[in-house]
């Protein structure tokens, strides 16, 4: 048994678009963009989107969204998945990138939230 839920919507950018992008996106949600320290590619915009943490990735790909599941067992949660149907085509650290029927990608990461925050949103997996 394991929990997960979806936790973050990524907007994924060129590199080289980033700071527009992440003025942009600030803008839009009129939020503050706040850079994440030691992790560059990411500008936060904290409370863009009520329930998800929400930030800009700088990425060397085409523009695109992704969304993020946070679990408490990554292995668990990527073979539920593989197992409705997305294909496994990446990784980092601890995190597994699949891509979904439909060819959006999902990132599935170890659990970064407030701990009761999870309790609360996650659902239980068999």
């Amino acid at each position: 048994m394991h929990r997960s839920r979806v936790s973050t919507l990524l907007v994924d950018v060129p590199t080289d678009e980033a700071p527009r992008a992440a003025a942009f996106w600030s803008a839009a949600l009129g939020v503050e963009a706040r850079p994440v320290p030691g992790e560059e590619q990411f500008v936060s915009l904290p409370g863009g989107v009520h329930g998800l943490v929400t930030a800009v990735q700088a990425v060397d790909d085409a523009p695109r969204y992704h969304l993020d599941i946070e679990t408490d067992d990554v292995a668990a949660e990527t073979a539920r998945l593989l197992a409705l149907g997305a294909v496994e085509v990446g990784g980092w650290l601890e995190c597994r990138t699949l891509r979904v029927p439909g060819g959006q990608l999902v990132c599935v990461i170890p659990l970064h939230s407030d701990p009761d925050e999870f309790a609360a949103r996650a659902r239980t997996w068999e």
